[in-house]
């Protein structure tokens, strides 16, 4: 089940990728699966084997479009061990909300996203989080939990004051919202009530076989309570420089010239990422 929107949001063959937090990987899969270099990176480092082996199963099938690289990797949204400009797009799902300093991650993302590079930044939308917050303490109140509720005008001038501008946006996943409300009701973690069963039957039937009705009934509700805003932004160009005779300087290319080394789609040990953005997976 996929977040961001890759038609409003595409990813080209080669293009380096970075999806933090990426958790089991959903969006770094969909931008392995078009050809592009991707890091899959989360602060929680049990996510990450399954991970590194669904890349590796995908590039023995032959599901991974080529050139595309991956790897997976742990790594702190405020601390990114990436270098400036690395990443030509980056992918940053239902991870805002859990960072006390979120400023600081938005800066890291400004930081290692290239000038003209795109970011998708998606978070629970206010009115359905509220709801689930009236609902439920236990829904936020637990380690690692949600600190807080954007709004849409809160989330784009956070952006835009690290330097991505907002282009863009849109909500998702309509018919998920009451299914956590009904959660938040009956108890957030009791997956057994017979009403909570039967709505994630319906989820996952929907998911697979996308049957007309739900689609539609979803698009007619995503505008009213979608469970997750969607935003998408762009870093501006940095300006080539001119000289006295009004010639403009290109700028080097930023691409680094190392290989392939991230193509095995494993694991990245800690004290490696930093090389990533010149390797196999964001090279």
């Amino acid at each position: 089940m996929l977040t961001v929107d890759f038609t409003k949001f595409p990813i080209n063959p080669g293009d380096r990728v970075l999806d933090l937090g990426c958790g089991a990987g959903r969006h770094a899969f969909e931008a392995y699966r078009r050809g592009a270099r991707v890091v899959a990176a989360d602060l929680d480092v049990k996510e990450l084997p399954p991970v590194g082996s669904m890349f590796a199963a995908m590039r023995e099938t032959g599901e991974a479009g080529p050139p595309g690289a991956a790897a997976a990797v742990s790594a702190d949204a405020t601390n990114l061990p990436f270098p400036d400009g690395a990443f030509d797009a980056i992918i940053a799902a239902e991870i805002l909300e859990h960072i006390p300093d979120d400023t600081a991650a938005m800066a890291e993302i400004a930081r290692i996203l290239r000038p003209g590079g795109t970011v998708a930044v998606t978070v629970p939308a206010w009115l359905p989080e509220r709801i689930c917050w009236a609902l439920s303490r236990e829904y936020h109140e637990v380690p690692g939990g949600h600190v807080r509720i954007f709004t849409r005008a809160e989330l784009g001038a956070k952006l835009a004051a690290a330097g991505l501008t907002p282009i863009g946006g849109h909500h998702a996943h309509g018919l998920h919202s009451a299914y956590w409300w009904l959660k938040c009701a009956v108890g957030v973690h009791d997956d057994k009530h017979p009403a909570v069963r039967a709505y994630h039957r319906l989820l996952v039937w929907d998911i697979m076989s996308k049957p007309a009705l739900t689609r539609l009934s979803e698009a007619a509700l995503n505008p009213l309570i979608g469970k997750s805003l969607v935003i998408y932004a762009r870093k501006a160009e940095t300006p080539k420089p001119v000289i006295p005779n009004g010639f403009a300087v290109p700028l080097a290319s930023t691409r680094s010239p190392h290989g392939d080394a991230g193509g095995s789609g494993g694991v990245v040990p800690p004290g490696k990422q930093s090389d990533l953005a010149g390797s196999g997976a964001a090279e």
